[in-house]
């Protein structure tokens, strides 16, 4: 995957991030304050140590774009350096450059990522990371890495974490806006000091993140008796849950207002002002929206078991190089997805190109849904390209393919696991 496709400047990866500046950390408050005290933002530190002071590397779950403004309100009124994904940085490079950003492509493995964050811990100030790098698409937690244990052994700073509630109600990724959610709530600890980073193995490190990293917007929207009047609250939902519970069929899904229906079988569901799913007729089969979510993760894995899983759609392909914009390829590509991995190919400038990336390298991928009003599409990146992967027709879910890519490679380290316990 190393072969660049078109003759275009790269992003720099290796450009040493700056200091935040004092009119920058400005800027953050005037605009996240107003949004945290709309929301009511009320953040739990009663596990932070009084006297806690930076350096430290604070990790945050990661629901919306609130996640920014409630985080900035937890470390007031401290600096920070924040790891940024390229497509945050379009138009906008020199404003990131001195908010003391850190750029990166998503899933991909680069050192240059931990070399600037090992040079940013020279400011002395909040290092800040969403380790699962993408919002979720439920409300609910997203897969980690397993080099986040190295990470943080590397860093040898305090590890402080925010887990933040409430977002996704407000502006669920599958269909963004303000739903007027208050109160939000987030706990802010320290979950290691520095000597423990380096006292304990990397899998213990990743064992207790993944305790820490526990959450579910909807079941606390429910326990907090929080109502969402907004009257198109359902609208963008079947992007998520694609498949229907009662004819099974995929594909089908749609939703208008406050309704989710199967234009297969006619089955409709309402999002109630709570949060839950209820049957208009029938058997409401899952009234948590999560549990639906898992049970089509769970068809997936069985589709990989029984080695029925197959995807390949043209696509069309939009390359980007660096925060000038996309690179819209004349041509459209092929892309598969298989349990070998995903492959694209295609042609640029009347040269062919495939790329490649396995199963082992991929733990999963970063989706969008009707990205720029363009369509949903899958990104896939290397260490110098991000390409956005729109697929032709509607026979297709790119939720499904997130799914599969992540249950891939848990069935790739699965069997990994046997066989080695079998050499031993």
């Amino acid at each position: 995957m190393s072969r660049k496709i078109g003759d275009f400047d790269r992003y720099n990866m290796n450009r040493k991030p700056n200091r935040q500046r004092l009119i920058a950390l400005l800027a953050t408050w005037f605009i996240s304050f107003p949004k945290t005290f709309m929301h009511r933002a009320r953040i739990n530190k009663t596990l932070m140590p009084k006297k806690m002071k930076p350096p430290y590397f604070l990790l945050c779950n990661h629901n919306s774009f609130m996640d920014f403004k409630v985080m900035t309100k937890a470390i007031f009124p401290k600096r920070a350096n924040y790891v940024i994904a390229l497509d945050g940085y379009i138009g906008i490079e020199w404003v990131n450059h001195t908010l003391g950003g850190i750029c990166n492509r998503k899933f991909t493995t680069s050192i240059s990522l931990v070399r600037n964050l090992l040079l940013a811990r020279k400011f002395g100030d909040v290092i800040i990371l969403f380790p699962e790098a993408k919002y979720s698409l439920c409300g609910t937690p997203n897969i980690m890495p397993s080099s986040i244990g190295k990470m943080i052994r590397a860093m040898n700073l305090p590890v402080v974490t925010l887990i933040m509630h409430g977002h996704h109600i407000n502006s669920p990724f599958w269909k963004k806006g303000n739903r007027k959610v208050r109160p939000v709530e987030s706990e802010m600890k320290l979950l290691l000091t520095q000597e423990q980073t380096q006292e304990l193995s990397a899998e213990s490190i990743n064992d207790m993140l993944a305790e820490t990293f526990v959450y579910d917007d909807y079941a606390w929207q429910k326990k907090r008796g929080i109502r969402v009047k907004y009257k198109k609250r359902a609208e963008g939902l079947h992007h998520v849950l694609y498949q229907c519970p009662s004819c099974q069929q995929e594909y089908r899904m749609d939703s208008s207002g406050i309704k989710l229906f199967c234009s297969n079988c006619g089955k409709e569901w309402e999002l109630t002002e709570y949060g839950e799913m209820h049957a208009l007729s029938g058997e409401t089969e899952f009234s948590h929206i999560p549990d639906w979510f898992e049970w089509q993760r769970s068809n997936v894995r069985q589709e990989l078991e029984n080695g029925h899983y197959y995807f390949e759609r043209n696509v069309r392909v939009e390359s980007l190089p660096n925060p000038k914009g996309f690179v819209v390829f004349e041509k459209p590509g092929n892309l598969t997805h298989d349990e070998t991995g995903f492959t694209l190919s295609g042609e640029y400038d009347d040269e062919p190109f495939s790329l490649h990336w396995s199963v082992s390298s991929l733990y999963t991928c970063q989706v969008e849904f009707d990205y720029n009003g363009k369509g949903d599409c899958v990104t896939l990146s290397t260490n110098d390209d991000t390409f956005y992967l729109y697929p032709e027709g509607t026979e297709f879910s790119v939720t499904k393919i997130a799914l599969a890519t992540e249950e891939l490679h848990r069935l790739r380290l699965t069997s990994s696991r046997v066989k080695g316990a079998e050499n031993s």
